[in-house]
């Protein structure tokens, strides 16, 4: 079967249903996700979707063709967030958000993400966002009030909670909706908000302001993708209200329910089996694990092993398990020439709700056959084994048995002196350097942890 006749079904959120994947138009595939708010480095919890969207992109990629797939992935660069970090350290907004969107970049980079087509920042799409609210108005789905302009979720009262699957009454039960004098219904939400004179702000016709948080998506989506596309995607904690928000702009802006045909929405992920939190002290952004010593390879591989719909537990057990599983693969692929496709094994697994951990467990299978240029393949268009992604396992293996030598003679000398004062300075050299130390009355082992650095022992 070639690729194009394969099937892909993907769970969509919209209709709770697993569905089969027909595009509106199959020479022009197009998806869109919500992408960060750029105002610090991008939390793990933040690469999860990146990395469960750029599966799908790729997957799309070979089953229509590179050229036919678009993929715009935006990025917030106006917000609350950012202009509280502007006044805490007194820099300009704009450099922040630069660097803070180079950082993403490069950070998803290593991680194995291609970039999307279209990756637009909201701040670039301003006059393309009062259009819409000024199109909303004259529709009678926002009205104008102190500045503000809010949409009328009444207007449009019988889709309104559809995606998330509550009504509007129950919403207005439940919700820490902010009350404010000038709204009709509690739960109406800005579109756009006036801005004091140290704060970002746009001329508009209902006074210098900015956007609100939803209308940017919206505005950005319609403007690449066209008022109804294929695929949207983000994390579930987006669903309400961001999700909802933007169907009922879009729709209202369009004039009918068109909007995004499926919606797909990836589980949160924890951290050695908690909430990822500062007061615990297991929250990570993904150059801190970098920093340790994890290769993007890994930290890509550990995600591939979780579906997107189930929650992600990252552990440091799973992480060693992973590198151990790409070094295997990567002697086995060593100067092989990969199959010209993936295997249809893989690519199965993938087709059925982007069944990653399946397609890994086929990845297992094929190395166990000894298939190394199916492995290959496979494993490449999953993002792995690839040289840019190589760096890592190719790093020189450094003979230790020498360092071995030396805390075994320390030790010996330790036991007659009693003072093991050069012991424990080897000790911490050789954790320092990323080495597990295991002593025992056998002998002294010295195992290279994720976080290896050779460069350290030579001062030894």
């Amino acid at each position: 079967m070639g690729t194009m006749d394969r099937v892909i079904k993907l769970q969509n959120t919209k209709t709770r249903k697993k569905e089969v994947f027909a595009p509106i138009d199959a020479e022009n595939v197009r998806m869109y996700v919500c992408g960060p708010t750029v105002y610090d480095r991008a939390h793990l919890g933040n690469a999860r979707p990146v990395v469960v969207f750029d599966v799908l992109y790729r997957l799309l990629r070979e089953v229509y063709g590179a050229d036919k797939v678009t993929y715009a992935r935006n990025f917030t660069d106006v917000d609350d967030k950012i202009n509280a970090r502007a006044a805490e350290s007194g820099r300009p907004i704009g450099d922040i958000t630069a660097e803070t969107t180079q950082w993403f970049l490069d950070d998803m980079g290593e991680l194995g993400a291609l970039e999307p087509n279209h990756m637009p920042r909201a701040t670039q799409y301003i006059p393309q966002m009062v259009a819409m609210i000024e199109d909303l108005i004259a529709k009678g789905h926002a009205y104008a009030a102190e500045g503000h302009v809010l949409f009328a979720v009444d207007s449009w009262k019988e889709l309104y909670g559809k995606l998330s699957g509550r009504s509007v009454d129950d919403m207005i039960a439940g919700a820490r909706v902010e009350v404010a004098p000038y709204k009709k219904n509690p739960m109406d939400f800005v579109l756009w908000k006036p801005s004091s004179d140290e704060l970002p702000g746009w001329d508009s016709p209902w006074g210098r302001g900015r956007p609100g948080w939803h209308i940017e998506c919206s505005a950005m989506s319609y403007e690449l993708l066209g008022e109804t596309f294929d695929i949207h995607g983000g994390g579930n904690d987006l669903m309400f209200p961001h999700h909802e928000n933007e169907i009922a702009q879009s729709c209202c802006a369009n004039g009918d329910d068109s909007f995004a045909r499926y919606w797909l929405h990836n589980e949160m992920l924890q951290v050695e089996g908690k909430k990822m939190s500062k007061s615990l002290g297991n929250f990570f952004t993904v150059r801190d694990l970098l920093d340790q010593g994890y290769p993007g390879e890994v930290i890509r591989l550990v995600f591939l092993q979780t579906h997107y719909r189930k929650p992600m537990d990252w552990t440091d057990k799973k992480a060693k398990e992973a590198e151990a599983t790409l070094r295997k693969w990567r002697a086995l692929t060593a100067g092989i020439e990969p199959a010209s496709s993936a295997a249809a094994a893989v690519l199965d697994a993938l087709a059925d709700d982007l069944n990653s951990a399946g397609a890994i467990a086929e990845l297992h299978k094929l190395a166990a056959a000894g298939d190394a240029a199916a492995l290959l393949a496979s494993a490449q268009m999953l993002g792995l084994l690839t040289e840019e992604m190589g760096a890592w396992a190719s790093a020189p293996t450094v003979d230790l048995s020498a360092y071995e030598g030396k805390l075994v003679e320390a030790r010996q000398k330790a036991m007659e002196s009693k003072d093991f004062s050069e012991v424990d300075q080897l000790k911490e050299a050789f954790v320092a350097a990323g080495l597990e130390v295991r002593m025992s009355k056998a002998g002294v082992e010295l195992v290279p942890g994720a976080g290896f650095d050779p460069a350290k022992l030579e001062a030894l």
